[in-house]
């Protein structure tokens, strides 16, 4: 017997930092300032963990502003641009400039059409700015379904912070439990999960979901995956 197909959200809530956009052109960006290729998942990192620090504390700091200062930071710990605080805001510039370039991962357009087909209403909510998650997807087929690019900028802290979801509901009119959060980040799915929202794990061949969060609802290898798995339903 196949396995019973979960019903279809009314509104798919997408995470854009690593689920929609792909990261892997800073490696570039980073050897061209010096920085090593594999710095780039443990600086992503580094500054999602400042960033929910500064939220557990009462702030909502803005991304690219823990983006460039952890950049700088990393810049100073390699001895580049150690005498110039001049030398290291301009290397930093060059990275986040490639990082306001990245593209979509090449299965994120296809599949929101198909998810916009399957009678889905589609949001962003980011923990960046909306206009970069507009640029991401600006000039494809998805831009034209994607009803709003929310940024927790207005949420009033970073997710996973119940207050970013509960914005996202907010500003669409949906019930948390019709609405499904789609990421690759466990930790943001565990956030959505505690505001009530429904879950999907994009994978991308990346290790297995750590078993210190509750399991997502729904696990794809991909986003065409998971439109392919509302698709008709």
């Amino acid at each position: 017997m196949a396995p019973e197909v979960p019903p279809r959200p009314e509104l798919v809530v997408l995470d854009v930092n690593e689920t929609l956009s792909d990261l892997a052109p800073l490696r570039d960006a980073f050897a061209s300032v010096g920085l090593g290729e594999h710095e780039v998942e443990a600086w992503f990192a580094g500054l999602l963990r400042d960033a929910f620090a500064l939220t557990v504390l009462g702030d909502n700091p803005e991304f690219a502003d823990i983006a460039s200062a952890s950049l700088q930071a990393r810049l100073s710990a390699a001895g580049i641009g150690v005498n110039s605080s001049e030398t290291q805001q301009a290397l930093a510039q060059e990275v986040m400039a490639q990082f306001l370039a990245l593209r979509p991962h090449p299965d994120v357009v296809p599949a929101l059409v198909g998810l916009a087909h399957s009678g889905c209403r589609i949001v962003t909510l980011s923990n960046g700015s909306s206009a970069v998650a507009r640029a991401l997807l600006e000039g494809t087929e998805a831009d034209a379904v994607i009803e709003r690019y929310l940024s927790v900028t207005d949420a009033g802290a970073w997710k996973p912070h119940p207050s970013a979801y509960a914005y996202a509901l907010s500003e669409t009119g949906v019930p948390a439990e019709r609405a499904m959060l789609v990421a690759v980040h466990p930790w943001d799915l565990a956030g959505a999960r505690r505001a009530g929202l429904r879950t999907a794990w994009i994978a991308r061949g990346s290790a297995a979901y750590p078993g210190h969060f509750p399991a997502a609802e729904v696990e794809a290898s991909s986003m065409t995956e998971l439109a392919d798995l509302f698709a008709g339903h």
